[in-house]
């Protein structure tokens, strides 16, 4: 591993506690079903509360309510920051955005849909997905576990 993003997402992690593996990605769009070799994969979405941001987790194949995420935040109004402003927030381009290794450690909150799974995250890095067990990455990042679903 060349990337310099994955060892700053494995060192945040490893400094949390939380088993880790790296593999690399492989074609350029999403998975069918959003599973790989049984593994559910999840999309990270960094989201604007005026001048602070969280990090919302889901399953890649499903919508997030934006409805349910502002009742749990308490706000009437949240938004996606430009590219600019995401990469400034995480320290993450797009397409690559993960709370292991970023570069402020916003909240983090993840779909209850995705506990008892083992999970694909953004490492950092467009070549690399981080593989976690969703419940222990939720004890290391002290994750709050909601009902995000836009079902």
């Amino acid at each position: 591993m060349t990337n310099t993003e994955v060892p700053r997402a494995a060192a945040d992690a490893a400094a949390r506690g939380l088993a880790v593996e790296f593999i690399p990605r492989e074609g350029s769009g999403p998975p069918a079903g959003g599973l790989v070799g049984g593994v559910r994969i999840a999309k990270t979405v960094v989201v604007q509360l005026g001048s602070e941001f969280v990090f919302v987790i889901a399953p890649l194949a499903a919508q997030f309510s934006w409805p349910k995420l502002r009742a749990l935040l308490g706000v009437n109004r949240v938004s996606l920051p430009d590219a600019d402003a995401a990469f400034a927030a995480t320290g993450y381009e797009r397409g690559t955005i993960s709370p292991l290794g970023a570069s402020t450690p916003w909240p983090v909150y993840i779909d209850q849909g995705l506990i008892g799974a083992r999970i694909a995250l953004g490492s950092g890095s467009h070549e690399f997905a981080a593989l976690v067990d969703a419940a222990e990455f939720v004890t290391a990042y002290g994750a709050t576990v909601a009902d995000l679903s836009a079902r």
